[in-house]
């Protein structure tokens, strides 16, 4: 070996270890200047009380309560709801940060106690964490249960319940007698999805009493999934369900079970029988048929799986359907020059010698702006299901905790006077320009349905039957108010929004041919 050859490696033995050294401190020296540096701080947001936080100070009507604090606090801020770190957002841009730029860390909801016990353990599509189980229902539920093909399917379903509806309507129009707008709209969204959901596997004497339960259990169990629960506040004593809320909700879920349970069994007895020709009538079929098929899958679908789809669609198909038709209603009664537009249309492409059809909707722009007014103004969950982030984050500069309970005040956000021009007035109208606003979440300023991965499954479904009973309340009535009645707009807040006092009204038959109402 040449001496140059031996001085560089004499020196490459003598000098390892004192780089060694060197790293090793260069090292701790980023690590600790690191360390130091300090997180980015929490939203701002109003002082709270020891122990309970800000619950004290809770207005009943979060969404309006929300908004005013966005005013004094900024468009994201904290709340401390008992041990719950609570963060609202309250404009387009940081719901877009939320739901699209980090769109997976937010993809989990934060599930109430209630729901559990509604939803078996939260197995349906709503509550369900985001992960391979999540994405195995929800591609079923998508691609084979709420497809255009499928829907189109069931057509004649929803066109049965329509006309009986229209039957009765017409009825009490003859007899001068008014009618409660909602119970109807309830009654005539219950009786669509029933018949959607099993209207095949249950034969027609049955469905009557089933619909007799359906009604009040839905209701109380909407009811509870909005009535505040200090469980969900302070979730180290959840388990002594201090107000009772969950011993209430495993009632109507039970109830709930036993219809679901008699539904599966007729289902099964006419798969068994002769009459069976193997063709799936009802989404019941479809659920049952496709449990089967993935069976044997690395996620298999239970039966469970298939309770909690036909809860969400109970919940979704009803309650939240009835309170769209209803405020949109309560604001065309309140508007005559409004209703006569939409009912000028509809005669423009139904005619009044023709009953409203669902192949007739798509030549309705009109009345599609009217079912999005209604819902920027009085959108179906004010603040959507809240999120919940799987790892700590930064929005919008601030950090944001995992685990943090985060509410979207879509109702301030759809009435924004920097993004809506006379953002209070029900105006349809903006909705025939307004392209980008339709229903699947790609404008942060209309969000009505939510956005992203978690966006409402069922939006399809519910435009579907939302436009053809508004249309045919429409073309098939004039609406009045009663003497000594007046319409109240009011809201209700709850998990869903609601008029605070019910719509009644006399419908008038506007059809000359009394054949079109049979």
């Amino acid at each position: 070996m040449s001496p140059i050859s031996d001085h560089f490696a004499d020196d490459t033995i003598t000098l390892t270890p004192y780089a060694v050294l060197i790293l090793i401190a260069i090292f701790s020296v980023l690590w600790y200047l690191f360390k130091r540096q300090p997180q980015p701080p929490l939203p701002p947001g109003p002082r709270g009380l020891p122990i309970v936080g800000n619950l004290p100070f809770l207005d009943p009507n979060l969404h309006t309560y929300f908004t005013k604090l966005a005013q004094e606090h900024g468009p994201i801020f904290k709340l401390n709801l008992g041990s719950k770190l609570t963060i609202v957002v309250n404009s387009p841009s940081l719901a877009r940060e939320i739901l699209k730029d980090q769109d997976i860390n937010f993809a989990n909801h934060d599930v109430p106690i209630t729901a559990r016990a509604a939803t078996y353990g939260g197995l349906d599509l709503v509550w369900l964490p985001y992960g391979a189980e999540w994405r195995m229902l929800r591609k079923v539920c998508v691609l084979k249960l709420l497809s255009r093909k499928t829907l189109d399917s069931f057509y004649e379903l929803r066109r049965k319940e329509i006309r009986e509806r229209t039957r009765y309507l017409y009825k009490k129009g003859q007899e001068e007698s008014p009618v409660n707008v909602g119970d109807q709209l309830f009654l005539t969204m219950m009786n669509l999805t029933m018949n959607m959901l099993w209207g095949g596997s249950v034969k027609a004497e049955e469905m009557e009493s089933v619909g007799t339960e359906f009604k009040g259990v839905v209701s109380e169990i909407t009811r509870l999934l909005g009535e505040p629960n200090v469980s969900d506040f302070f979730p180290s004593i959840a388990r002594f369900d201090l107000q009772g809320l969950v011993k209430k909700m495993r009632v109507c879920a039970h109830e709930l079970d036993a219809i679901f349970d008699r539904a599966i069994e007729h289902m099964q007895r006419l798969k068994s029988s002769d009459d069976d020709d193997g063709e799936c009538k009802d989404f019941l079929q479809h659920l049952m048929k496709l449990k089967d098929q993935e069976a044997d899958s690395e996620v298999p679908i239970t039966v469970n799986h298939v309770k909690a789809v036909l809860m969400d669609m109970v919940i979704g198909g009803t309650d939240t359907s009835t309170n769209t038709i209803e405020f949109a209603m309560a604001e065309l009664i309140s508007k005559p020059e409004l209703m006569k537009r939409a009912q000028q249309e509809l005669d423009e492409v139904v005619g009044k010698e023709n009953i409203v059809e669902e192949s007739h909707i798509t030549r309705l722009p009109y009345i599609l702006a009217i079912m999005k007014e209604t819902l920027r103004l009085y959108p179906t969950i004010p603040l959507l299901v809240p999120h919940r982030p799987a790892e700590t984050t930064v929005v919008s500069g601030y950090t944001v905790p995992k685990d943090t309970k985060i509410f979207i005040n879509v109702w301030s956000i759809q009435r924004d006077p920097n993004v809506w021009e006379n953002p209070t007035e029900f105006l349809p109208e903006r909705f025939l320009d307004k392209k980008s606003c339709d229903f699947t979440g790609s404008d942060f300023s209309f969000l009505p349905f939510g956005s992203g991965r978690r966006i409402c499954a069922g939006v399809a479904l519910a435009e579907r039957m939302v436009l053809y009973t508004l249309a045919t309340l429409l073309h098939s009535f004039d609406w009045k108010i009663p003497d000594g009645n007046v319409v109240n707009l009011e809201e209700k807040f709850g998990i869903v929004l609601k008029l605070k006092t019910p719509l009644v009204a006399l419908p008038v038959p506007r059809l000359s041919d009394s054949n079109l109402y049979l």
